[in-house]
């Protein structure tokens, strides 16, 4: 498994470029004497502040991602945004099939796959997210589901490919509610299983994330689990301290 954690911040539409701006430089300052072993952090905002966040935190070990990407590398494809021109923004990652940009956007699994593997074509990590409805759940279909999502995404991908599954439960973005941290556990521990069915030269670099309602409350009852490699985080990412509470918080429990 892999010896470092990972705590990813999506933004989602939230905050103008001056307010990003101001969040990287505010998070530079405060980890002037951050320990070299705390998780790798990456920072995905708005499309808009892609290029100025990657800016401020150049001088940072923050990484930064998008919070989606299209099909190609360009053309004539009015408002799209390719995985080519996302790194060159500044970008070393990229969440692809978000339960948002599922529900939302139509994006199905063959998409989702797509994505996958065209955020690999342009040296891109995809952030993928796979996770059950909360009507899935109640039906006991927690596992089929996840299993499909996670098999259709790595099946288009050739190679000992480096990608990072976030499972978020549908049920629990937003809402409050949060799984018993065993279950992600659990689900975890399947999802790293079917990577070693699908993708054995994969097994040893994939890191595995819980996302869905995060906070300074939960992580350390999540960072205990040990499937588990780190948080794709919300709207707790929002604020600067409360963000790194949370890293705070995993890294006391895993070092």
């Amino acid at each position: 498994m892999p010896s470092r954690s990972l705590m990813a911040a999506n933004w989602k539409m939230f905050k103008t470029v001056g307010e990003s701006t101001a969040y990287a430089k505010e998070l530079c300052r405060r980890m002037e004497s951050w320990h070299e072993e705390a998780p790798e952090q990456v920072i995905c905002p708005t499309l808009p502040a892609l290029y100025t966040v990657s800016r401020a935190l150049s001088q940072s070990s923050v990484k930064i991602g998008a919070q989606s990407l299209d099909l190609g590398r360009e053309g004539a494809n009015t408002g799209a945004v390719s995985g080519y021109l996302i790194r060159e923004a500044g970008a070393a990652y990229v969440i692809v099939g978000h339960s948002e940009r599922r529900q939302l956007y139509g994006e199905d699994d063959e998409l989702v796959a797509e994505k996958a593997a065209s955020a690999l074509a342009s040296h891109l990590i995809p952030i993928i997210c796979v996770g059950e409805t909360e009507s899935q759940r109640n039906a006991g279909e927690t596992d089929p589901v996840v299993d499909r999502q996670v098999t259709r995404a790595l099946q288009r991908l050739t190679g000992a490919a480096t990608v990072v599954i976030a499972y978020e439960p549908l049920w629990a973005i937003g809402t409050g509610l949060v799984p018993d941290p065993s279950e992600a556990n659990r689900v975890a521990g399947r999802i790293r299983d079917a990577v070693q069915k699908i993708r054995p030269e994969t097994t040893t670099t994939v890191r595995i994330l819980y996302g869905g309602s995060v906070n300074r409350g939960n992580i350390r009852d999540f960072a205990c689990q040990p499937q588990l490699d780190g948080a794709l985080v919300g709207g707790a990412s929002l604020d600067v301290a409360h963000w790194l509470d949370l890293i705070k918080g995993w890294q006391e429990v895993r070092q």
